[in-house]
């Protein structure tokens, strides 16, 4: 660990760190409520996984990422 904290990282870097976890969070709101309207038959996988990945993982935005490109079956 480097031991740099919150208050040591320069208010850029800081910034940065901020708009990323908003985007990564935004991006995981959207593809929940894709999934809780979306029916169970037009997910590959189960639902209950794919929540719990969204939701649990801290993945810098690669979890919705990947529901949108491979969780969502296309018509």
């Amino acid at each position: 660990m480097s031991g740099k904290r919150w208050a040591d990282l320069d208010p850029r870097y800081r910034r940065l760190i901020m708009i990323a976890a908003v985007v990564e969070g935004m991006m995981k709101a959207v593809a929940l409520a894709d999934l809780a309207r979306r029916p169970a038959t037009q997910v590959r996988g189960p639902k209950p996984l794919w929540a719990l990945v969204l939701t649990l993982f801290n993945s810098l935005g690669t979890a919705p990422i990947a529901y949108w490109l491979y969780g969502r079956k296309t018509d």
